[in-house]
This record gives C-alpha cells, structure tokens and sequence, in this order.
C-alpha cells in the first residue's frame, strides 16, 4: 500500500480488499470486553480538522484509542490558525511533536495532498473541499459486502447533491474498482462537470433507476455550499428526488438504503425510511470505526495479523 491515502483512486483493488478483510479482522475487537489492542502503542496520530465534524473525527480517534495510539485532536477553532498561522507552519509543528500519522479535514480541496510534501509521517485524507472522503467509500462498501456478502456485479444507484459530493465521488472511484455497476442520479444543475468522464452511468430518473438496483445510496443536499439557486425548492426536490416510502417500495425486496449523514430529514430521505430495517445508517457508523482502523493499521506499517496472538485459541500441543 502507499504511504498515504488521498484518493479512493489511488487504491488498487488488491489494496481496497486487503483494507475491507482487515477491517473484517479487527471488528472482533468491538465484541471483546476490552475493545483494544496494543498494536499502535507508541505510535501518536493527530486529528487535524479545520472542518466542523461529529462522526468522522470521533471514529478515527475511537479507531486510534482501540489500537493504543496516543491520540491528539487539533481543531482550527482556538488554535494559532485563529491567529493566522499558515497550514504548512500547523503541518510542521505537529511533526516536531513526532505525528506518525495526520488526519486531516480541509475546507479547500487538494490540502491533504499539499501536506504530504511537509510531513514525513502518513496522511489520511478525512475529506477534503468537495474532493474525496475516501474512508467514507471504504465503509460504505464494506457495509455492502458484509450485508449482500458480494460486491462484484452489484447495482449501486446514488442520488442527489453530486456537485458537492466528495462522498459519491469517492464511492464512484472505490466501488467501480471493485466490480460494482454505479448510477448517479440528480437533477443537471447537481451532477457536475465532466461527470461523463466518471466510471459510472448517469440518470435524471430516479424512479428509472430504483427497481433494478442492489443499493440506493442517498446523499445530503449541502446547502452551505450551495450559493444559487439549484432546484426550485425543497418541495420540489423531495417530490423529484426524495426516498419516501412509495419509492422504497419500487426497490428489490434485498435491497439496502444507506446514507453517509448527517440526514435532512424529510428532505432527501424520508424519516421512516431513514428507520427501516433496511436502512444501514447506523451499521456505517460503527463500520467507519473498524474502517479506519484497518487504514491506520496498514499505514503505518502493520505486516503481522491485524488482531495479533489470542491466547485463547491456541492449538493444544502434545504432552512429552
């Protein structure tokens, strides 16, 4: 594997397997009455965002903590940043304090990339602009797998704000190397430039596209990034592109509705669709943890089984 992972396009599919078998490994620990191993101990990993975030930096640090990693949380918010300190000048200070491993968050797209020329350490890209969120694609696929136990040959459809998506165009990058037919779906105005390029197909007729699709994932409309106007209304778009339960029920009955959050509720999804069994919200949350585990195990040098020596499965040896 690399060093660093900025893009879900940089992996290979040998790469992205070995990440999702290892995540698989390292899930045990969350059933164990003491979720941690020492594989990391020693080792200090820093959480560096400059984005507001709840789930994204508290499961990378809670996937640290379990390893036995220190862990120090770095938030632009009353830091020297507020004072004007420069990013490669916060870059250099952390790895005077000896980070073997950066997890940043960046408003600007391209700011994990510009690190990895100032820190000898690993970079992780925790989402970047409306880049990529290459972790988020890593779990998502391995909530997929996990659930329909394949990913080869399966239909995924995502929906909604692509323009703004650094999740579906990491999702798009992943799951396309690793044998899954995507469809995006959106109004013109959200799917952006160039998406033609893009491995995937793409459809303004999400009602098209439901009955034939393994997962339907559904992306939040980031209407903080959205300074025009890009659809009439919320009405509108509910109406054109919302999940509701009419529409869920068009899916194929193994179907999986997943969403990376934070939810607009009522929006984008449906609340009892949000809630319904097969919805893999929550899952992908504790997904994430195991994810990023498996990302900081590899990184930063693991080579041994993930897990390491259980005692309690020890074969018997023969008595003299």
């Amino acid at each position: 594997m690399n060093r660093h992972l900025i893009s879900a396009g940089d992996l290979s599919r040998d790469d992205a397997l070995l990440i999702l078998d290892t995540a698989a490994e390292l899930a045990q620990v969350a059933s164990r009455p003491v979720k941690k191993l020492p594989t990391l101990r020693g080792r200090t990993a820093v959480n560096l965002f400059y984005e507001d975030s709840t789930r994204t930096r508290t499961s990378f640090e809670v996937a640290a903590k379990r390893l036995s990693a220190d862990v120090i949380n770095f938030s632009a918010k009353g830091s020297s940043v507020a004072k004007g300190e420069s990013l490669k000048d916060t870059a250099l200070t952390l790895e005077a304090m000896g980070a073997d491993a950066v997890v940043v968050r960046h408003g600007a797209s391209g700011t994990p990339n510009r690190l990895t020329n100032w820190i000898d350490g690993s970079v992780i890209n925790a989402g970047d602009g409306t880049h990529e969120h290459p972790t988020q694609a890593l779990l998502d696929a391995y909530t997929i797998r996990d659930r329909l136990g394949r990913l080869d040959g399966l239909s995924v459809v995502i929906v909604g704000d692509v323009l703004h998506s650094r999740v579906a165009r990491s999702n798009v990058l992943l799951l396309a190397t690793l044998g899954v037919d995507v469809t995006v779906v959106g109004p013109p105005t959200l799917l952006p430039v160039g998406v033609e390029t893009w491995p995937c197909a793409t459809s303004y007729d999400l009602d098209a596209v439901l009955p034939k699709c393994d997962v339907v994932m559904m992306l939040r409309v980031q209407q903080e990034r959205m300074h025009a106007a890009f659809f009439p209304s919320a009405r509108e778009y509910s109406r054109r592109y919302g999940l509701d339960a009419r529409r869920m029920a068009t899916l194929p009955e193994h179907a999986l509705v997943m969403h990376p959050g934070p939810m607009n509720r009522g929006m984008e999804i449906a609340a009892e669709v949000a809630d319904a069994t097969r919805s893999t919200i929550t899952e992908q949350v504790a997904n994430g943890i195991s994810i990023r585990m498996a990302v900081l195990y590899l990184l930063l040098g693991g080579t041994e089984p993930a897990i390491g020596h259980d005692p309690a499965h020890t074969e018997p040896t023969e008595s003299a």
